[in-house]
């Protein structure tokens, strides 16, 4: 890769990595599931005009939107409320374990003892996060957390069933079914929606504009023009950098305490995730058959 896409590919971790503390203040100031609702009307009028309507696949779509809007989103916002950003940071790697184990079961994806050895070790990881006094009165929020990253992996599974299709299509259509549902839910489950609205300093409403156009639409414009010019392998090792940027976002911008078990379970949530990003399945033995016709 060369430097500018080398910095394009750490801008991208930037913004993930920062989504968190912005997303922490965010729901600070309004309720969590309004903001999605906001958020994610804010990517439609945006995108959808911009973007053929893939007819053949809006039901899928309307799967995927209730799979992630309220069970991904929602969760993780919510548990923003009453974890720190860093944490959310580090526990919402858990995603990609639970991506792995889910395509393993569906779609019989081999998982490989590494893979195996890493959705372990990752999950360890957050053990020891769990494990700081902080959380006494927090697990229930970071166990929210959890359960968001494993929707994304349900959520993963419903994105290959849809198939080919233009990502930015697929981001605009979700978010458009995706809104009307979270303010649904919104008006049932929250209150104080006006007061909220009206009393939000610059900061919440900054925070929606930052996560609706910084990282629904400009870090995965460029985080999808990286993978189109260079092998998935070069790419998806960055990945690995969001949760460190998230970690440093909430100690430096929230100042939230830098404890061991923040940074020890950070640091071995990352390394059993980098076992499963970084695994690569030996090739296929050649028939004998085949060996001997060549």
């Amino acid at each position: 890769m060369n430097l500018r896409h080398i910095a394009m590919a750490l801008c991208v971790m930037l913004i993930w990595g920062v989504n968190f503390a912005v997303a922490k203040v965010t729901v600070g100031e309004m309720p969590p599931l309004m903001v999605n609702a906001i958020r994610f009307g804010l990517v439609a009028i945006i995108l959808v005009p911009c973007v053929k309507m893939p007819r053949d696949k809006l039901v899928d779509i309307l799967i995927l939107a209730t799979i992630m809007a309220p069970f991904h989103f929602g969760l993780m916002f919510i548990g923003l409320t009453g974890s720190d950003a860093a944490a959310a940071a580090i526990a919402m790697q858990l995603s990609v374990p639970f991506a792995a184990l889910m395509a393993s079961f569906y779609f019989h994806d081999r998982l490989g003892r590494q893979r195996a050895i890493g959705m372990v070790v990752a999950f360890a990881g957050v053990v020891v996060l769990a494990g700081e006094p902080k959380m006494d009165g927090e697990l229930l929020m970071l166990g929210l957390i959890v359960l968001s990253a494993a929707m994304w992996g349900v959520g993963n599974i419903q994105i290959k069933r849809i198939g080919d299709i233009n990502p930015f299509a697929l981001s605009a259509w979700m978010a458009l079914f995706a809104a009307p549902e979270l303010l649904v839910l919104s008006l049932l489950l929250e209150h104080d929606h006006w007061h909220a609205i009206t009393a939000a300093n610059w900061t919440a409403w900054g925070g929606i504009l930052y996560m609706a156009v910084l990282v629904a639409i400009v870090s995965y414009a460029m985080w999808y023009h990286l993978l189109r010019t260079y092998q998935v392998n070069q790419v998806v090792p960055f990945s690995l950098l969001g949760p460190v940027f998230g970690v440093a976002a909430g100690i430096v911008l929230l100042g939230e305490a830098a404890t061991w078990q923040k940074l020890v379970g950070g640091a071995i949530t990352i390394s059993g995730v980098a076992m499963i990003s970084l695994y690569r399945p030996p090739p296929k033995p050649v028939p004998d058959e085949n060996r001997a016709e060549g």
